[in-house]
């Protein structure tokens, strides 16, 4: 993990800032975490929230499906974001829901100044995360229940369909930062939706958004990408598996449904992908 990254961490017990302490990370007041193997920190406190981490078969899905390309088009353009957010700046760039750290990686690309942090419940998710970029570091943390970081460290978070805390959010943005949240559209997937009984689009989603974060951030500008893609049967699978619908579809259950579809079968892609500043403290 690079120092700088390092450095912006935070005990989710005491909030002090912590180090290496052997093969641990540890804060003054004794709080000790251990690193995996795989070289992320587990700064998650309490018992692990049953069935809300992605599961293997889901990270493992979402990796096939982005390394494929299939959501190239939304990863430069929220790199691009980001970068023109960061406005030449160093800083640290944290993901909060991160996953693989695949937007978090084109992010980072796009900055050359910026170092990382992927933040995610699920470690099979952080195992890649944690090797993703080597201006990056990856750390297991609850998002709801608050982030391990510093006050004001964060230049820039992103936030790609992951759960959303705007105080803590905005606690561990620095003074001029931003926030990058990205959005399913109202038709992302849909033609996959109703064949496969896939999770559809809350369509109430912008205005939860809105509600969620108004207090604390105003929103700066909203673009919205949209895009076909042409997926053979293997790659719509992927897709289906590799969200939360995974959780109540079987594998089997999608195939069936599946083999009724034209093969390749055409899909849209939609996001909204908003820019949001910190409201200055009350």
């Amino acid at each position: 993990m690079p120092e700088s990254v390092l450095a912006a961490l935070a005990c989710p017990h005491c909030g002090a800032g912590v180090g290496p302490a052997g093969n641990a990370l540890a804060c003054a007041a004794g709080h000790s975490f251990d690193v995996a193997k795989e070289g992320y920190a587990g700064l998650l406190t309490g018992a692990r929230p049953v069935g809300t981490a992605d599961t293997a078969e889901m990270v493992r899905a979402r990796q096939e499906f982005q390394e494929a390309g299939h959501y190239a088009p939304l990863a430069d353009r929220l790199a691009g974001l980001a970068a023109e957010a960061l406005g030449g700046t160093e800083g640290l760039v944290a993901d909060v829901g991160a996953g693989t750290g695949y937007y978090l990686t084109r992010a980072l690309d796009a900055a050359p100044g910026a170092t990382g942090l992927a933040l995610d419940l699920s470690k099979y998710a952080l195992r890649r995360a944690a090797k993703a970029h080597p201006r990056s570091g990856a750390a297991a943390c609850d998002a709801w229940r608050g982030l391990p970081l510093r006050d004001g460290s964060a230049a820039l978070l992103l936030n790609v369909f992951a759960p959303r805390d705007a105080d803590e959010f905005h606690r561990v943005l620095r003074p001029g930062g931003a926030l990058l949240v990205v959005t399913p559209g109202p038709g992302h997937l849909g033609e996959l939706v109703s064949a496969l009984g896939m999770v559809s689009v809350d369509a109430r989603k912008e205005e939860r958004l809105e509600s969620a974060l108004s207090a604390r951030f105003t929103r700066d500008r909203t673009e919205e990408l949209e895009y076909r893609m042409l997926l053979p049967h293997p790659a719509a699978d992927t897709a289906a598996a590799m969200g939360p619908s995974a959780h109540h579809l079987s594998a089997e259950e999608r195939a069936a449904r599946l083999s009724a579809l034209p093969d390749p079968v055409e899909v849209t892609a939609s996001f909204r992908l908003s820019l949001f500043r910190p409201r200055p403290p009350a």
